[in-house]
């Protein structure tokens, strides 16, 4: 073991109190930074077992009553006031959350539209597209095409 995986396990056999494991044993026993701290540790673990923790006062109940009364009591600090209540800063957030999906949808949805389409660039199958579809009436009267459509199916021009 080396002294990184000992130093896991330490606060756990210090808490323990009981003997550490023949894996920690031994690295302890040649190791002595590690073997220090479980010993600080064990030190201190006995030093809390004997702590007592102090009698509060016999009028700590009353005095802590009357304090919650005054503050009850007082008047909301402010417009920050409504944060105290829960309920109000969770209907605040719902309402936030609803309007930003809200636009954030509404946004998305103008970018799809017909309106709004992007040109495409010339040369590409959606740029030939786009063009045809915009002068197809003026294409539609060029009679360069239809010789053309002509030759390429065998049959003679027109």
């Amino acid at each position: 073991m080396n002294c990184r995986d000992v130093r896991e396990q330490l606060l756990e056999v210090a808490v323990e109190g009981g003997p550490a494991s023949p894996e920690i044993q031994s690295h302890c026993s040649v190791c002595d930074p590690c073997a220090l701290e479980l010993q600080q540790m064990k030190r201190t673990m006995a030093l809390l077992d004997e702590w007592q923790a102090p009698e509060p006062s016999p009028y700590f109940d009353v005095k802590l009553q009357a304090r919650l009364r005054e503050e009850q009591q007082k008047p909301a600090a402010g417009w920050f006031g409504w944060f105290r209540k829960p309920a109000a800063v969770g209907l605040a957030a719902t309402v936030l959350l609803a309007l930003g999906v809200g636009s954030f949808l509404g946004r998305q949805g103008d970018t799809k539209s017909a309106d709004h389409a992007v040109p495409a660039v010339r040369g590409t199958a959606v740029g030939d597209l786009q063009y045809l579809e915009k002068h197809s009436d003026l294409l539609q009267e060029f009679e360069a095409l239809d010789v053309l459509d002509n030759s390429d199916s065998g049959g003679a021009a027109n």
